[in-house]
């Protein structure tokens, strides 16, 4: 029963309690995307289209997923397939080194 007085305290103060909905922009990816390595394709096709990835990194786990990093994107393969190809993040306001 001391319960029920205590809430009843507390009721006034919901409205308070309510937070802010903010909304963040994931990102610009609309038809930059359209020209990345697509699901399934091989990746001597990614090799023909786009040439020898800036980093290639080791098939890591198990089935084995590697990835080649391009200058704007990354690749990833399971096997010899693309499993998901994503766009680096690219700041709109570039941030200043303090001097």
């Amino acid at each position: 029963m001391r319960l029920l007085p205590a809430l009843l305290c507390c009721l006034p103060l919901a409205p308070l309690a309510q937070g802010e909905t903010l909304t963040i922009p994931v990102g610009q990816q609309g038809e930059s995307v359209a020209g990345l390595p697509h699901k399934g394709e091989s990746r001597r096709s990614v090799l023909e289209r786009f040439g020898l990835a800036d980093e290639e990194h080791p098939p890591v786990g198990q089935p084995p997923i590697s990835r080649w990093d391009y200058r704007s994107f990354s690749v990833y393969f399971e096997y010899d397939h693309v499993i998901n190809s994503v766009l680096h993040h690219q700041p709109r306001h570039p941030i200043k080194e303090q001097q």
